[in-house]
């Protein structure tokens, strides 16, 4: 029998005194007393890595968040050693380290302080696991706001919350539920007009504590692992956004018919109601590019097979859908059937690619085929094998993209809806339990599902599209929001999770329009649509239990406002798409919070509706029913009504009145945004404009268009087109420079640009240096030009 209680003690421990240090390369070593090590490593001036080890040594680093193509390099590291501390410099930062106890606090190079620790770092043993519980408690700023985590269902400024990252299967979730189906520790604080991120690469368990518990404390601690994290220096929160995406990866390009409009219920079957629903769009005139078919399409849910009683021939069904413009999108869950008749399961059991328990049998589960057995997506060589798997959907039956569900792991009829905590993973060659694997198994799933899919594709661009998801899944796969509900508090949450997705590094993301779970109003789907196509995901999904959702399941109204607003989307698709290069090349988000737009306005440190759409379209869903106008926010800086033109000063909130077949949208002053005609589907209509719609601003102002193929490789060899245009507004006068960048030659020959809010009278016209036919440049009216495409500088005079 123990007696000895501090055998038993399970308090929390603190490193001790630091007792000797190493500085090798960007890296540095302290020492502590108690066997505590902190690996401090410099990745760039404004980018620091901080791991703790509690053994005396560190296990193998490995993650599956960090981008391993990137390269990181500061520019300036110096460490020196003051009585009781050592401090660390770079050009950006410096950061102290107690002596006596590890703790640190990091200040710009005015001495401002940016973070500090509180209790700092500190940790539990886990008996009942082995390993630790990691923690870590930073002091807060009076006033200091928090932003980011992903996919949360709460207020944009995350202040006073306490959240869990824990990927759950959560149908039908409500306001403030959590967790859900994601998991992004990542998160930005914001005080003295100062932002700097925080990035806790830990896949077990985590949970984060904004000043709940402890007014002004911030923590953060996870059930296992080790406490390793990043800190990111801004101090705009868009540096903070663009390093933590660099870090974590960006996608690559998708074909541009992904950013036009996509219909999807569970589920269209059989093959003529399929045909229906896309004849239908074609009939009423409505624009769709995609069409999606859930697991009804299989032979009893199993993966890789097709019913022959609903699709008797898919391959000639996928070519007559795309002869009308429709790509073709299948979903395939983690589930494989046991079933020894069936092929896949056949050869995951021969290969012995299922995931087990800790005693040695298959981990065992019930999704839709009854009971499964489930891929490791963690072994390296199960994702090759799973890859190998999408040819036949893919190069032979020509199946565009693929949907990846249920891979929370989602599992049915057990207390805690997923993998018992005892199931191994290879965890590439990292072996370890699920407790570590949970809340990376669907990033891995949808990783080997585009490596799969790209294969098989080219050489045109692959499309994949996850549920569930960590952080770097972003390189691998767009997402949605999950299993939401056909209410107006929804769309409330909708708006706010996808703006939160862009600043945590996933852009690509969308929610289900209208609700997956019930049935919305004909006033609630139209709202729902008007919001939908400013994201970057943009699909209507919906259960079947709950009645249809098609545009013209409701009245004629409702399939008017569709059609107008999924029209404006199409012809924003130049937008659109420069959006997502700026997104991929720079990390810069497709959807900016007003707090990321101007972090220095105290006004938008709390403002939950209002958004930013690329850079310069200002979005304002409407989100109650009846309504006829709403009180919204105007950034600062000048705007104009979209649908108005009226000019007005931004930096106030204000009444805007709106109509049932609008939403409130204005366009920065300055703007050039490009528009492409309304078509169909992409690549349906051949054009020789590209409409450019100015808004005059009396200063400067930047503006881009990218285009390239619209689908395929080319763009990675230079043959693209990136458009500069540089206004220089007076007050009698315009001045529009162009400056190209790359190899491609649009099919287009002219801009068609519309001259908003000119305050003159055009007189004359220069174009580059060389007065024009006054007669012959000026179409339709005074504000409407006619251009050949290839200028560099256009003059535009008046009196």
């Amino acid at each position: 029998m123990i007696t000895n209680t501090s055998l038993e003690y399970k308090g929390d421990l603190y490193p001790s005194k630091i007792v000797s240090y190493e500085h090798e390369g960007d890296s540095i070593f302290f020492h502590t007393d108690n066997k505590v090590i902190l690996k401090v490593t410099i990745l760039r001036d404004s980018l620091i890595r901080f791991r703790f080890t509690t053994k005396g040594y560190f296990s193998n680093d490995f993650s599956y968040a960090i981008d391993k193509t990137q390269l990181h390099g500061y520019n300036f590291l110096e460490l020196t050693e003051e009585e009781t501390y050592f401090l660390i410099r770079t050009s950006k930062v410096k950061c102290k380290i107690q002596k006596a106890d590890l703790r640190l606090s990091i200040y710009d190079l005015s001495d401002l302080l940016i973070l500090e620790d509180e209790l700092g770092f500190h940790w539990e043993e886990s008996y009942e696991y082995g390993g630790n519980i990691v923690k870590m408690s930073k002091s807060s700023k009076d006033g200091e706001c928090f932003y980011g985590l992903g996919d949360k269902a709460t207020q944009m400024n995350l202040k006073g919350k306490r959240l869990e990252n824990f990927a759950t299967d959560q149908y039908a979730f409500q306001k403030e539920q959590d967790p859900l189906y994601k998991v992004v520790p990542f998160y930005i604080g914001l005080h003295n007009k100062q932002s700097y991120g925080i990035f806790f690469d830990n896949t077990f368990r985590t949970f984060f504590d904004f000043c709940q518990e402890r007014r002004n404390v911030a923590s953060f601690w996870a059930e296992g692992g080790e406490m390793n994290y990043y800190f990111i220096y801004g101090p705009q929160m868009q540096d903070v956004v663009t390093t933590y995406t660099d870090l974590t990866g960006k996608p690559e390009l998708p074909p541009l018919w992904v950013l036009g409009y996509h219909q999807c219920k569970w589920s269209y079957y059989p093959e003529s109601k399929v045909k229906e629903i896309t004849s239908k769009f074609r009939e009423l005139k409505i624009p769709c590019d995609a069409i999606y078919l859930d697991i009804d399409y299989m032979e009893g849910f199993r993966c890789f097979t097709w019913n022959k009683e609903y699709f008797p021939d898919p391959k000639k069904m996928v070519a007559e859908l795309a002869e009308d413009g429709f790509k073709t999108v299948v979903i395939i869950d983690p589930g494989i059937k046991i079933d020894k008749d069936y092929w896949v399961y056949q050869e995951a059991l021969e290969k012995d690619y299922f995931c087990k328990r800790a005693d040695g049998p298959y981990m065992k589960g019930k999704v839709w085929p009854g009971e499964c057995n489930f891929p490791d997506y963690t072994n390296p060589v199960v994702r090759e094998w799973w890859a190998g798997l999408f040819k036949e959907l893919i190069s032979d039956i020509g199946v565009k993209g693929v949907w990846n569900d249920m891979n929370e792991p989602a599992v049915m009829e057990v207390p805690n809806k997923t993998f018992p905590m005892d199931v191994r993973h290879v965890y590439d060659g990292n072996p370890c339990s699920h407790r570590k694997a949970h809340n990376i198994y669907g990033t891995q799933m949808a990783r080997a599902t585009y490596h799969g899919v790209k294969r098989f594709a080219y050489p045109k661009r692959p499309f994949v599209i996850t549920r569930s998801a960590y952080s770097g899944a972003q390189r691998y796969t767009s997402s949605w929001t999950g299993d939401n509900v056909a209410t107006w508090e929804h769309l409330w949450i909708a708006n706010i999770q996808v703006q939160r997705m862009c600043i945590s590094g996933m852009g690509f993301t969308g929610s289900d329009i209208g609700g997956f779970a019930e049935q919305p109003t004909g006033e609630l789907y139209a709202r729902w649509i008007q919001l939908g196509v400013f994201h970057p995901f943009c699909r209507t999904h919906s259960s079947g239990d709950h009645g249809n959702q098609e545009p013209w399941a409701f009245d004629e109204e409702v399939i008017n406002i569709t059609r107008k607003f999924v029209s404006l989307r199409y012809q924003l698709l130049p937008y659109l798409y420069t959006m997502f290069w700026q997104y991929i090349e720079e990390g810069i988000p497709m959807l900016k919070p007003l707090v990321y737009y101007d972090q220095e306005d105290i006004q938008t440190h709390y403002r939950n509706d209002e958004f930013i759409f690329g850079n310069e379209i200002l979005v304002c869903p409407i989100l109650e029913p009846n309504a006829v106008g709403r009180r919204m926010y105007i950034p600062r800086g000048e705007w104009y009504n979209y649908w108005t033109n009226e000019f007005l000063i931004g930096g106030r909130e204000l009444w805007v009145d709106t109509k049932f077949d609008e939403i409130p949208v204005f366009v920065k002053a300055g703007a050039i945004i490009p528009k492409y005609p309304v078509q169909q589907y992409v690549g349906e209509l051949e054009f020789d404009e590209l409409t450019l719609d100015l808004y005059f601003k009396i200063g400067k102002e930047q503006s881009f268009v990218y285009e390239d193929a619209q689908d395929g490789y080319d763009y990675k060899k230079g043959r693209y087109s990136y458009l500069s245009f540089r206004t220089i507004g007076k007050e009698k006068e315009l001045i529009i420079q162009l400056h190209k960048e790359g190899k491609y030659d649009t099919s287009y020959s002219k801009y068609r640009i519309n001259l908003i809010g000119l305050p003159f009278k055009v007189t004359e016209i220069e174009i580059d240096n060389e007065k024009v036919d006054f007669d012959k440049i000026i179409f339709e009216s005074s504000h409407v030009l006619l251009v050949d495409k290839g200028f560099n500088e256009l003059h535009i005079v008046g009196e």
